[in-house]
């Protein structure tokens, strides 16, 4: 497993620019967010749930089909945009332009429709968060939390 350092998040020259997309799922059970996170194969890690933008897809569409793709939760309304992440890929092949939008659901239950990777998604409490391969998306996290929590609590 290769340890994500400083050097993901310098861009270099030669590299070209990818377009993803992606979301942070919260929903509300007894007074306590969770968030809707995946992770791949046998890593021990996980992510936030996003992927390439597909020619001609909105940013939007591209959020919602790549949550699905990667954690089967469909039934999704959109809260806001949180921020927009830069970063090279995982083989460092593209520099990623994620954007991430932060969605609420009341679905629990699901299972990812990606046929090629095998992912898992699991839910965590907000303020109790796992591993993350991303630092940065940890930190995003970490980084709204409290406006995570006002904005679901003011919505459900």
């Amino acid at each position: 497993m290769t340890a994500i350092d400083a050097s993901w998040y310098q861009r270099p020259t030669d590299v070209p620019e990818r377009v993803a997309s992606g979301g942070v799922v919260v929903r509300l059970h007894d007074e306590q967010i969770f968030v809707a996170l995946t992770r791949e194969g046998d890593m021990k890690e996980y992510v936030l749930p996003k992927g390439g933008v597909e020619s001609g897809e909105d940013l939007l569409k591209a959020a919602c089909r790549e949550i699905k793709e990667e954690t089967g939760l469909t039934d999704l309304t959109l809260v806001n945009k949180l921020e927009v992440v830069e970063r090279l890929t995982y083989d460092k092949d593209f520099w990623a332009v994620i954007h991430l939008y932060l969605f609420h659901t009341e679905q629990i239950e699901a299972t990812p429709t990606d046929t090629v990777h095998h992912y898992e998604m699991k839910w965590f409490p907000l303020d109790r968060l796992p591993d993350f391969l991303w630092p940065e998306q940890k930190a995003l996290l970490e980084r709204h939390q409290e406006d995570i929590v006002r904005e679901i609590k003011a919505i459900t």
